[in-house]
């Protein structure tokens, strides 16, 4: 689904709030967005984009991480008290701690300078169509751009997510398909099912996680992470397969940014709940 304005009638154009300090490359990515179609606002440091941001309008946060004032991560840190709009980090090592800060201060992806424009268009294009069912695991998160409305999480076009894996118990209260013995092929969005992996309880409804009883806030993409693993208990996943499935994209990415997710998620729901199967990829314990 594109946002991409098509004239008169069509949908509104994109807004992206570009936060780059060098302006040759300022102008330049802006330039190139705008031939594809986004409105593009530029800000040269941090505190002038968080002023930008607050301003509200925009759909989607393009971050440098190296800004002066207040640098790209912290920026990252204090739209994230706020928001869930989707952020992309933009660094100009790829250094893995770069990357590391970025997604653990709330980014969603990032790219390493200098991006062919096309490749950055297409990681736009993923985040706003992930963007169209963001979890609500925060209760001070906001997310209400008009054109990407939160919905219920059913991620159809995107991922083979069910909701009623094996090896998961389901909530005693969840309707079962009639004489079902395992997991069906069917609609991919169940209504209110909890799953359960030992003190690890997943409202698939609700979209909340407890461990032990106690609510955990994901991130958007962690959620997104754990109910790929939660749909297929025990089966490995592979890095390719997750990056298609839960990043949403078609083509060749680059896999640490999965690896450093699973990390974050580990931290947060248990690091040997999620099983590294060393030379296919990952799968959840049952």
């Amino acid at each position: 689904m594109s946002h991409i304005a098509t004239g008169d009638g069509g949908p509104p154009p994109v807004t992206v709030l570009l936060v780059e300090d060098d302006e040759v490359i300022r102008r330049s990515v802006a330039m190139a967005l705008e031939r594809y179609g986004y409105r593009v606002s530029t800000a040269g440091d941090g505190l002038t984009g968080l002023e930008l941001f607050r301003a509200g309008g925009h759909d989607l946060l393009l971050l440098d991480v190296m800004l002066p004032g207040l640098d790209g991560i912290g920026l990252c840190r204090r739209i994230r008290e706020t928001s869930m709009d989707p952020i992309l980090m933009m660094s100009a090592r790829g250094d893995d701690l770069d990357v590391i800060s970025g997604l653990e201060a709330g980014a969603d992806d990032y790219v390493v300078k200098p991006v062919d424009t096309a490749v950055l268009v297409a990681r736009i294009r993923s985040l706003l169509r992930r963007a169209t069912y963001p979890p609500a695991t925060s209760s001070r998160a906001t997310y209400s751009p008009a054109i990407y409305p939160p919905v219920t999480y059913s991620p159809d076009a995107y991922s083979p997510v069910t909701y009623s894996p094996a090896g998961a118990s389901a909530d005693p209260a969840a309707p079962a398909a009639a004489g079902s013995a395992g997991p069906q092929p069917g609609p991919r969005h169940h209504h209110g099912a909890r799953l359960r992996f030992g003190d690890l309880a997943i409202d698939t409804g609700g979209l909340e996680v407890f461990l032990a009883g106690e609510p955990i806030a994901l991130a958007p993409t962690e959620l997104r992470l754990l109910l790929e693993f939660a749909a297929h208990p025990g089966i490995v996943l592979d890095r390719e397969t997750l990056l298609r499935d839960v990043w949403d994209y078609d083509w060749d990415g680059d896999t640490r940014v999965v690896d450093l997710c699973v990390q974050r998620l580990r931290k947060k729901i248990g690091a040997g709940r999620i099983e590294t199967v060393r030379g296919f990829g990952y799968k959840l314990r049952r």
